[in-house]
């Protein structure tokens, strides 16, 4: 085999928006043009936000292309004064380039927009085989072309006059290769617009589908209860149990969050029907996010407050979260200053600030009206109180079951006092100082800890009638209450599992990657039917701590957590932004779990709202693949492959070292 060359002309540099066409699923989804096309409908709904459009237009035509329009300010066509070419063709054709950064200035064009991942409509451009560009601004109008994802772009032209009309117009061919099917999927798109339609009241949303004759059928969306009528809408034909309560609640200037940050909810009880859909911003995060966490807890907080003071719960019975919103419907859309979101597709919030946001904003509001309405509030604390009881009766079903066993616990298994398999969950730490950490810090509720000695056995090649000689496997498995069992075994083999969430936890670092290795390959070979059913997640505790000290009364003191190097210097590049200098920031760095103060454990690693937890997943049609990988990193026999795959993949691992 002829030796391949490795020198300075091997590496390649990617410019422009070159990384989006090689790699576009880092970018966007690829099983359809929807998500690009979103990006461009997103910035006809920030100037809507704004209050400078009141009417967004959407065609979709036989040829594919699709067509953006809006009447608000126009994108801006001159000169920027640094980078010396026209704004416009910088926001189409340069990733990380808009008006959506500038926030700590007050120079940006949109205070609240759909995040600042950096990359935007240039993906569009980047992913289409044209993309034509109007605007109408300043009584002229502009038009350009950008061909062949961005490589080839016309002059900008100056079209003619438009008198006062304002606006941009922007008309998108998807190129077809780099997606699954190359059509905009229109259920898809209906539901966006219409979503679009719902957070800005008063704002008319257009559709129009180009037809085999050549005609166009329209629909059109405006919604004048805004969140309130959308919810009514989903929810015809469902029971209402409850009234809707609606409200919005945004900061002023002396409060501890940025003024306009916020919410607007509507909510409500239905029988045999639960709708949960948020915004943030206007962007759809349809995998939800901390500020939907923030709302259950707003939502609790208060029913629980209104049934303690009424005297309403029964004795014995433990109001928790899902008893009080399992039956609940609601739409949330969330106003941030700076969100930050799990990927490029921006489906779920991870911003750990909207927590609290949300949860306060809504919680003193919402209390008074349950008092206010004393007759809905009781209505809502029979609901709660009535799952409740039945989620009781259902860990006593549990527990009879449970105490036909001869199994005993193991004696260092800090137990959780639920019976509710949904609810619990198992944190296996490696240590007994991670393991202390760890029982401070758990919610005692529904956690159950098990400190583990060591780094556990590579069971990979184990006899399974030999698995239990060893004592941390023995304990894993008595504790979960599942025995080892092969791929294709039923089911039934995880009747008598204790909880619903296995989490392995270790530390950030080599030693603790591969302790999960070891524990995902017990796992993977000997309880695959426990990962098949989603119960194993890893928890992904941070390296670093960044504590910022407070600036004035408008900005108080503020921590943040890094899991890694990359994410450090993002959250550095953020806060100097913020008008920080290096050296006013303290930062910690954490050798262990055991280092970690209780509360910062809990608060990372955790608390269900801010903890940052993976699921792991078997495709049942790679197992063979998987298989075969871990055979090759695993197996004893497999010193010689594992160093030829080391040496042929080794440059991509990141790794703390």
């Amino acid at each position: 085999m002829t030796e391949k060359q490795y020198d300075e002309s091997s590496f390649r540099v990617l410019k422009g928006l070159e990384p989006v066409r090689e790699r576009p699923g880092m970018y966007t989804r690829t099983d359809s043009p929807c998500h690009m096309v979103q990006e461009v409908i997103d910035n006809a709904a920030d100037e809507a936000l704004s209050g400078f459009a009141k009417n967004i237009h959407v065609a979709l035509y036989r040829d594919g292309s699709v067509s953006v329009t809006d009447d608000g300010r126009g994108i801006p066509v001159g000169l920027h004064p640094v980078e010396k070419m026209p704004v416009v063709v910088l926001a189409y054709t340069v990733l990380h380039a808009g008006g959506k950064f500038d926030k700590s200035s007050g120079n940006s064009a949109y205070a609240f927009s759909g995040g600042l991942h950096g990359v935007g409509v240039a993906v569009t451009t980047a992913l289409s085989t044209r993309v034509e560009v109007e605007v109408r601004r300043e009584g002229r109008i502009h038009q350009i072309e950008f061909l062949k994802g961005g490589r080839e772009i016309s002059d900008l032209v100056d079209a003619g006059p438009c008198a006062k009309q304002t606006g941009t117009r922007v008309r998108v061919w998807p190129d077809g290769k780099y997606f699954d099917s190359p059509k905009v999927p229109l259920n898809e798109l209906e539901r966006l617009l219409r979503s679009k339609a719902v957070l800005l009241p008063g704002v008319k949303v257009v559709l129009d589908i180009e037809q085999a004759d050549g005609t166009f059928a329209r629909q059109e969306w405006r919604y004048a209860d805004g969140l309130a009528g959308y919810l009514r809408e989903m929810s015809a034909g469902a029971e209402t149990l409850v009234p809707l309560y609606t409200g919005e609640s945004y900061a002023g200037k002396d409060e501890d969050f940025a003024p306009g940050e916020g919410a607007a909810w509507s909510f409500g009880w239905f029988d045999g029907h639960q709708l949960g859909e948020s915004y943030v911003n206007l962007i759809p995060t349809v995998n939800g996010g901390t500020h939907e966490s923030g709302l259950r807890a707003g939502v609790f907080e208060a029913v629980k407050s209104f049934i303690e003071h009424h005297n309403l719960l029964p004795k014995g019975v433990k109001i928790q979260q899902d008893d009080v919103c399992g039956k609940m419907s609601y739409v949330l859309s969330a106003r941030i200053l700076d969100p930050q979101f799990q990927g490029q597709v921006k489906e779920k919030l991870n911003s750990r600030e909207a927590v609290k946001l949300v949860s306060s904003m809504l919680m003193h509001p919402f209390e008074a009206w349950l008092n206010q309405n004393g007759e809905f509030g009781k209505a809502i604390a029979d609901i709660a109180i009535k799952q409740a009881q039945s989620r009781l009766k259902d860990a006593q079903k549990v527990e009879k079951r449970k105490s036909s066993g001869v199994a005993v616990l193991p004696g260092k298994l800090s137990d959780c006092e639920s019976e509710s398999i949904i609810e619990n969950e198992l944190y296996l730490v490696e240590g007994d100082s991670a393991g202390g950490s760890a029982k401070l810090a758990r919610d005692r509720e529904t956690q159950a800890i098990l400190p583990l000695r060591g780094k556990v056995l590579n069971s990979w090649e184990v006899d399974p009638n030999r698995l239990f000689a060893n004592a941390e496997i023995h304990d894993i498995s008595v504790a979960l209450g599942v025995d080892p069992h092969a791929f294709d075994a039923p089911d039934s083999v995880l009747a008598n599992l204790r909880y619903g969430k296995v989490i392995i936890m270790a530390d950030a670092d080599v030693d603790g990657s591969h302790i999960q290795t070891l524990l995902l390959t017990l796992f993977l070979r000997h309880f695959p039917r426990l990962v098949a059913s989603g119960h194993v997640f890893i928890a992904l505790p941070p390296l670093y701590r960044i504590d910022v000290p407070a600036q004035g009364k408008k900005r108080p003191a503020r921590r943040f957590y890094a899991l890694d190097d990359q994410e450090l210097t993002a959250f550095r590049d953020r806060l100097m932004k913020e008008g920080y200098r290096p050296e006013q920031l303290e930062l910690g760095r954490f050798k262990g779990l055991g280092e970690m103060r209780a509360d910062q454990l809990r608060e990372t690693a955790m608390d269900r709202a801010t903890r940052r937890v993976l699921p792991v997943t078997i495709d049942a049609e790679l197992n063979g693949q998987t298989s075969a990988l871990f055979d090759l990193l695993m197996g004893k026999g497999e010193a010689s492959g594992r160093r030829a795959w080391m040496e042929a993949k080794g440059n991509l691992v990141e790794a703390d070292l």
